[in-house]
């Protein structure tokens, strides 16, 4: 029998709980600083981490936290692949700090001159080394020629370099409708063919796509607007049981917008 889906959005990070609680929802996702600084992160929410742990455990909203869009532990420069690595504990930290299930963070990529096996291993490393109270999600990207988790060829060469990792269970996916629509993976079946890869989706990005298919082009737009498959869509939510946040544009009105888009078709 499947379970009841959760369905959130990624939110303001001042207040997640009030503003999951806006939406209706069970669950948000938020950045705990600058998502485009090297920073170490700092909460925004007033009254520190231990108040919004037990904020959210009191109004049964789940939360999500997402890594900062500058971090790439896959890269072959030290001075991208170093500070990624700092930056991702530090946030998996504070991630944890407020009761947080996982962080979310981009597969990365090397340069079109490296080859990617290179990239899978900085992966590996970076796992090893990493101290894990909740886990992290790998996500599906929507371009790059070198990407480390574009196309499922790929995420299958990095899901084997994990496998090596002494952390390797505590690495979960997070599935992207939006970028698996642009990176050229076809939203219908697509739910069986990850986890062929990975045996897990830990986490639904449930977006559409501005741009067309395989465009490599990470555009979103709101459910329906765009030129990502509706019922493909639809079906990755109901095949993944797994946690589902709009990452689409808009506040709240909007975000109910898509929750009820999503829900009629599920």
């Amino acid at each position: 029998m499947p379970t009841p889906i959760r369905i959130g959005a990624h939110v303001d990070n001042l207040d997640p709980v009030a503003e999951a609680q806006a939406r209706g929802a069970q669950l948000s996702q938020f950045f705990l600083g600058d998502p485009q600084s090297w920073r170490a992160p700092k909460l925004a929410f007033p009254a520190g981490a231990v108040a919004l742990k037990q904020s959210a455990q009191e109004a049964g909203v789940e939360l999500f936290v997402h890594a900062p869009y500058v971090m790439n532990v896959a890269s072959t420069n030290n001075r991208i692949r170093i500070p990624s690595r700092k930056l991702l504990q530090q946030t998996v930290t504070g991630a944890a700090e407020v009761g947080a299930s996982g962080v979310i963070v981009h597969g990365g990529h090397v340069t079109a001159a490296e080859e990617p096996e290179v990239g899978f291993e900085n992966w590996r490393k970076c796992i090893d080394g990493l101290d894990l109270p909740i886990p992290i999600f790998i996500e599906n990207t929507a371009g790059g020629g070198n990407a480390m988790a574009r196309k499922l060829e790929r995420i299958d060469q990095l899901w084997s370099a994990i496998e090596g990792s002494a952390n390797a269970d505590r690495v979960g996916f997070c599935l992207d409708t939006c970028h698996a629509h642009a990176g050229g993976e076809q939203l219908v079946g697509l739910v069986e063919r990850v986890l062929a890869i990975t045996g897990r989706i830990d986490l639904v990005h449930c977006n559409d796509s501005r741009d067309a298919f395989d465009s490599g082009a990470d555009r979103h737009t709101n459910l329906g607007a765009g030129h990502a498959d509706a019922e493909g869509i639809a079906e990755v939510v109901r095949l993944a049981q797994a946690p589902v946040v709009l990452e689409t544009p808009g506040g709240a009105d909007q975000h109910l917008l898509d929750i009820a888009w999503l829900l009629e078709r599920l």
